[in-house]
């Protein structure tokens, strides 16, 4: 697919968005077209960028888009196959297990501090051909990821920021 003037274009180590480079680090088993959950891949392919979700307590909501929101502290993501909420934003129930798999969103450390949920395998979600794939903070430069795509605080909030409803993330090998 040819990327218009607007798309997030990512390849292994960088992106490149409104006439910007960027640097980023991709899942630790490199780009593939064929995701599995749990494989540590990002999948190649065209997606849209969907929710915006941040920490009030870490960044400000003056320097993001009015559609970005507060995560909530019993917001997780399911990534069970065997959830019938596979692959999707949820609640957890604070004060009672989940027999489901699920990453927390509200995390000690800065990953989830702004996130954007890809949405990749979300129309129809297939179980089993992975979750949870987004755009977040990364641990340090270039640093791993399960899967997800991650920048630096400030090249994130600076996409975010100049993202519209239309910006695509295309991923390329």
């Amino acid at each position: 697919m040819t990327p218009r003037s607007g798309d997030l274009v990512v390849n292994r180590w960088r992106a490149r968005f409104k006439g910007r480079d960027i640097p980023c680090s991709v899942g630790r088993a490199g780009i593939t077209r064929d995701k599995a959950e749990g494989d540590g891949a990002t999948p190649q392919g065209t997606y849209e960028l969907s929710t915006i979700l941040f920490r009030p307590d870490r960044i400000s909501k003056c320097l993001l888009p009015a559609r970005a929101r507060p995560v909530r502290l019993y917001e997780c993501w399911s990534d069970d196959p065997t959830d019938p909420g596979y692959n999707r934003l949820k609640r957890r129930h604070l004060r009672t297990t989940s027999p489901f798999g699920h990453e927390r969103l509200v995390r000690p450390d800065p990953l989830y501090d702004l996130l954007v949920v890809v949405d990749y395998n979300r129309g129809p979600t297939i179980p089993g051909m992975g979750s949870a794939i987004f755009l977040h903070c990364w641990r340090q430069l270039r640093a791993p990821t399960q899967g997800c795509i991650a920048f630096e605080r400030t090249d994130l909030i600076w996409i975010v920021s100049h993202a519209d409803d239309r910006t695509r993330l295309i991923v390329k090998p």
